[in-house]
């Protein structure tokens, strides 16, 4: 629970020894500092035309707030109930390919980082150490599992097999990679290293079907990741789905595609709270937070900020942003005039004019905008 509100988010102990960011577009600034142009593009970019990337954002722009006043906001509580567990916030930390690209410690830098502030984690499956390593590294972290399908039915079942043996509160299938995109940032570089991957072709095969097989033979809490439609929402769940992932991939599978917020509402409609709902997309700030959840969100991740806080900091640098971005939502709650999130819902947001054009970091102006390695 928020005790009183400051002008600076509070460090803690295991952030005591970064340089002193006390903004988030301080922690991107070193992370471009720090990685290489091809390293950077893989983070900021989309495919083909970025369009999808841009929307996601302009999504989020498109939102305006409605502010209630002369409430009593003495006692914010950020905090919210997943998958059994307590967090400090209500976001999960977004698989993400190669995270080992950007510290040397890769996904379970990221998930010390969760089970140090308190938020949850999603292991890529194409992200080092893998499933034991990173149970090893985080035990105590609220680890879920993101898979790709490069393999057949036994290959599936190993894998979901591997995860409840090692403690995962929950597997996730992401099902909008049915055929890998074009990504022209790395192709005009020829920067073709991610293009091998073993058994990518099996993705074409997956489908409702696999979906029946696995919900019948397993009862792990299952997520699909990429959902973008109220269709889809419905067939989770008629096929007994206990989470629904909503997220275009960051833009970076299919281009000119809607922005996660714009497709949110339709899925929450069909859900109606019957299982939670993941959103991500574009979501950088504190802000972006509240918005999704009064949008009817009830967890959110975070990707490119992931990515971008273990260049600048590895594991005290996801913590570092966590504790920026809980001081942005509790700030934002505050001046809204709620306590906790069962108090927003859709009338605290209004659609509204975007101001700025929108691209990765458009959410923040203070990065120098004649400086074109930011975009």
């Amino acid at each position: 629970m928020f005790r009183a509100p400051t002008t600076l988010a509070p460090v803690s102990d295991a952030t005591r020894d970064l340089p002193e960011y006390l903004t988030l577009h301080e922690i991107i600034k070193r992370a471009r500092q720090r990685l290489s142009l091809d390293d950077w593009d893989y983070i900021v970019g989309g495919t083909e035309t970025e369009v999808g990337v841009k929307r996601n954002r302009l999504a989020l722009d498109s939102l305006g707030f409605r502010p209630r006043i002369l409430r009593d906001v003495s006692r914010i509580d950020a905090g919210t109930d997943f998958l059994g567990r307590r967090l400090r916030l209500p976001v999960v930390l977004a698989p993400v390919g190669s995270l080992e690209l950007f510290c040397p410690e890769g996904a379970a830098g990221s998930a010390q980082a969760a089970q140090t502030f308190g938020v949850a984690h999603m292991l890529s499956s194409v992200c080092q150490p893998g499933i034991e390593g990173l149970a090893q590294a985080a035990p105590d972290a609220l680890r879920t599992y993101q898979l790709y399908v490069h393999g057949d039915a036994g290959w599936i079942d190993d894998r979901i097999e591997r995860c409840i043996a090692a403690g995962y509160s929950a597997f996730c299938f992401t099902v909008d990679s049915a055929v890998y995109s074009r990504r022209e940032r790395d192709q005009a570089k020829r920067n073709i290293r991610r293009n091998v991957v073993p058994g990518r072709e099996m993705q074409v095969f997956f489908s409702w079907k696999d979906i029946e097989r696995i919900r019948a033979k397993y009862s792990i809490p299952m997520a699909l990741k990429g959902v973008d439609t109220a269709a889809d929402a419905q067939l989770a769940l008629d096929h007994g789905i206990d989470m629904i992932y909503v997220s275009n991939h960051g833009g970076r599978q299919l281009d000119h595609c809607l922005g996660s917020m714009a497709v949110l509402p339709e899925i929450v409609d069909v859900v109606k709270k019957r299982i939670p709902v993941i959103v991500d997309g574009g979501i950088n700030r504190g802000s972006d937070v509240v918005k999704a959840m009064a949008a009817g969100a009830d967890m959110v991740g975070l990707g490119r900020m992931q990515c971008l806080a273990l260049a600048a900091g590895g594991q005290a640098g996801v913590v570092r942003m966590l504790e920026i971005l809980e001081h942005e939502v509790v700030t934002c709650m505050g001046l809204l005039g709620v306590n906790n999130w069962s108090e927003l819902d859709r009338s605290y947001i209004t659609a509204a004019p975007a101001i700025d054009t929108p691209h990765t970091l458009s959410a923040f102006p203070l990065l120098s905008t004649d400086d074109q390695s930011f975009y």
